[in-house]
């Protein structure tokens, strides 16, 4: 399988990124990891729990693993506050948040 990497893939996180929709989302994360270059948009995101951060982190370290490079589209305030709660911002490569 030496060929060259899928496309761009792009991923973009549900309003609501809760408990009940990791396994959908982290079917998405996981094909992404095909392509070469991931951009995550997660400017519709209304609503955030742990559990949905804790998966992008371990997509991110496998992105990284892989060797894939990840950028972030959009970032909507909730999900931004939430991982810079939890000191994950850095974790996730969170851009810097721009004022309101």
């Amino acid at each position: 399988m030496g060929g060259k990497s899928k496309q761009d893939a792009r991923v973009s996180m549900p309003v609501d990124c809760r408990i009940a929709e990791v396994g959908a989302m982290h079917a998405q994360l996981r094909g992404a990891l095909e392509s070469s270059r991931i951009v995550l948009d997660g400017s519709a995101v209304d609503r955030v729990d742990t559990a949905a951060l804790q998966l992008l982190v371990v997509f991110q370290r496998e992105a990284k693993k892989r060797e894939r490079q990840v950028q972030w589209a959009q970032v909507s305030a909730p999900l931004h506050d939430a991982a810079s709660q939890l000191g994950l911002a850095e974790a996730l490569a969170l851009p810097a948040r721009r004022p309101a």
